[in-house]
């Protein structure tokens, strides 16, 4: 029989070293970049509780998992920010040659594994003084022309638009590890941004991504194609398809030397065949459903097979694995329990590999029989060994927003067999801003809602308007509108539960980091629908952003979600938060990194005088060592565990459990940020 106790209040096994074991930079932390490396699964996966660092894995599918690399080693590459496959391997003679790229100092580094002659890791190439200096990401190993082919990112200058990006291919041997020049750059820099090359089966000809400012890669990316030279440079590169209005996601060579390429041609990501001489295009499975995504680097959604069938990831709202067949126009969905699969797909011979999720189970590496479409588990980030009765049970909603357009959003109610509510009292209901809006709230276990669902609070995760993966139509709602539609479809949810008795007014709060932080903080300058915020390092000055203060990836994503600068520059003071804290009156809970430089802490600290001068609450915590999405597991929890605290105060319900030390507050920073208000 369960114990009546006020919500919010529930003892839960779910504690904060539970919940945070899975988060790395904010987001649920997931094994990623998976490929076969002989009849192995390799992958890296975050630490959390290992100082944020990435660690290179391997495992079988009897379920034994090992790490290649001790600590310090960081296997994460920061070309474009947001990185790209960091590693490769191969077998070479009686040992296996890897490469990867260390966080650090973003060298390649190369060591030998798994047989004599194994060695530490060395260096590959040298380091650059010059602003961000010399990134590589997405490494294929040659080992006939004793080298490895990568995409380089090069700063020239200390600016974050001060760069060029290239194919470009570094000796093994480590000779290029102090000098530049041992650098062969396979292709001109005649994109801004270009992702691997992906070579033929006969190896003459190669096809990648490229793309320019002021374009994002899902609004322009174009497919380009060259002749592969007997030396191995890129020459006669021409545009095969694709382009501002028509962009390419992903493709890959097929086993007969054709290519299959994700277009968005129908509204929604679906698969063509390409013809690699002419460009001509012919769909493979046309659905009103997405096949690709929102693609910056690595990301693979599809693998042609070598029966020439495809091993495809597609839904609408979240993806699953199958296998579509397009010579008998079949698709056959792998069974199981997984609701969302990531794109990060390999395949070789009769298997395929990736990772996915259930709504009870987090991220794990799969291996999937392309015979049987059975699945096996290969590995985890972590076991969780709390019982499915504690764990939210997301469902996948639809809300009536303004002007009746739909709102998606994954509603978790309260959940633990221990405790139920007081007869005629409604839980509180956090709404949460993902931190889009390039991203999307996936149908999957997510530890930190299980932190908060199984105390007794709800938690509404809300794929606003311009998340993709519901074609483009949905996802193009915020051209323009950032700051507008995201904000009025959070409020539609949290009105639409409050509508049909399932959440009460006063009872509401919202959440968010970085970009959903924004959305949050626009939201409580605008509203007074909900009670409190917690904000993750927000971005509260998008003229500030627009102007510079972002990396050079995202530095023109402004004009797509709010309008030109040069012609709008009032508009992006109105929809910027920090020119309104004054009309803020709910409480705030904020986090920010000390070493963030999106969200800068002298911008934040700007916000908490004006927040300070109208007497708003708010509790404003520091962290050395964070950055832009935190990754080390005490700052997770400590961040927590505070901001269930804070919903204990606004909401009048007594929190269990003792607190987690917090980072640096403001009364500690002597004065410079100004006094904690409570």
């Amino acid at each position: 029989m369960s114990t009546v106790a006020p919500y919010g209040s529930w003892h839960s096994p779910v504690d904060s070293r539970t919940a945070t074991a899975g988060l790395a930079a904010g987001q649920i932390a997931a094994p990623s970049y998976v490929g076969v490396v002989g009849d192995e699964v390799w992958w890296v996966e975050p630490r959390p509780d290992e100082g944020g660092r990435t660690a290179l894995m391997r495992g079988r599918a009897d379920g034994v998992t090992r790490s290649l690399l001790p600590a310090p080693w960081d296997v994460r590459s920061r070309v474009i920010e947001y990185g790209g496959r960091p590693w490769a391997a191969a077998r070479d003679g009686r040992s296996t040659l890897v490469v990867f790229t260390h966080c650090a100092d973003q060298r390649l580094y190369a060591f030998r594994t798994d047989g004599p002659g194994s060695v530490s890791p060395y260096p590959l190439t040298p380091v650059s003084a010059v602003g961000g200096g010399l990134r590589w990401a997405e490494p294929v190993l040659d080992l006939a022309r004793g080298e490895v082919r990568c995409v380089l990112e090069e700063f020239t200058g200390d600016g974050a638009g001060d760069v060029r990006r290239l194919h470009a291919a570094v000796p093994l041997d480590g000779s290029a590890a102090t000098d530049r020049s041992g650098v062969r750059e396979l292709s001109p820099s005649a994109h801004r941004f270009v992702s691997q090359a992906q070579y033929a089966p006969d190896g003459g000809r190669a096809v990648w991504l490229a793309w320019d400012h002021p374009h994002m890669p899902w609004d322009a990316a174009e497919l380009r194609i060259a002749d592969v030279t007997q030396d191995g440079f890129l020459r006669g590169a021409r545009t095969l398809l694709g382009g501002p209005g028509d962009p390419v996601a992903q493709a890959e060579w097929s086993v007969d030397g054709g290519l299959v390429a994700a277009c968005e041609r129908t509204g929604w990501w679906n698969l063509y065949a390409v013809d690699p001489d002419t460009g001509d295009t012919r769909p493979l499975h046309q659905a009103d459903e997405e096949f690709a995504g929102l693609q910056r680097l690595g990301h693979r959604w599809f693998q042609p097979l070598s029966d020439g069938r495809i091993a495809v990831l597609h839904g609408v709202g979240a993806q699953r694995l199958a296998v579509l067949d397009p010579a008998r126009r079949e698709l056959v969905d792998v069974p199981g329990e997984k609701t969302e699969w990531l794109p990060h797909l390999d395949a070789a011979v009769d298997r395929v590999v990736g990772v996915a999720a259930g709504r009870f189970t987090s991220y794990e590496v799969m291996e999937v029989s392309t015979v049987s479409l059975a699945a096996t588990v290969v590995g985890r980030t972590r076991r969780h060994t709390v019982a499915t009765e504690y764990l939210p049970a997301p469902v996948a909603r639809v809300f009536a927003g303004p002007q009746g357009r739909e709102v998606q959003a994954h509603i978790n109610f309260p959940r633990n067999p221990d405790f139920s509510g007081p007869r005629g009292e409604l839980p509180p209901l956090v709404i949460w801003a993902h931190g889009g809006p390039g991203l999307r709230a996936p149908l999957a276990l997510n530890p930190e809602i299980a932190y908060f669902t199984s105390r007794g609070i709800a938690v509404a995760d809300v794929n606003y308007g311009g998340t993709p993966g519901y074609g483009r139509d949905y996802r193009e709602r915020l051209r323009g509108q950032w700051g507008v539609v995201d904000v009025e479809d959070c409020a539609a949810v949290a009105r639409g539960l409050i509508n049909e008795g399932s959440a009460a007014p006063g009872r509401i709060a919202i959440r968010g980091g970085s970009a959903g932080g924004f959305t949050a903080a626009v939201s409580v300058t605008k509203d007074d629908l909900y009670a409190c915020a917690t904000l993750f390092y927000p971005l509260l000055d998008l003229l500030s952003v627009a102007e510079g203060g972002t990396h050079d990836f995202e530095s023109h994503y402004l004009e797509t979600l709010v309008g030109p600068v040069h012609q709008s520059a009032d508009l992006y003071r109105d929809r910027s938060p920090v020119h309104h804290a004054d009309r803020v009156a709910t409480p705030l809970l904020l986090f920010q990194g000390a070493d963030d430089v999106v969200c800068p802490p002298l911008l934040l600290e700007d916000f908490v005088r004006t927040l300070e001068r109208h007497s708003v609450r708010h509790d404003h915590h520091v962290f050395d060592g964070e950055g832009h999405g935190f990754r080390r597991q005490p700052t997770l929890m400590a961040c927590l565990e505070a901001e269930l605290r804070f919903y204990a105060d606004v909401f009048g319900f007594p929190p269990a459990g003792p607190p987690t030390r917090l980072g640096r507050t403001m009364d500690e920073e002597g004065g410079r940020l100004g006094q904690q208000q409570r």
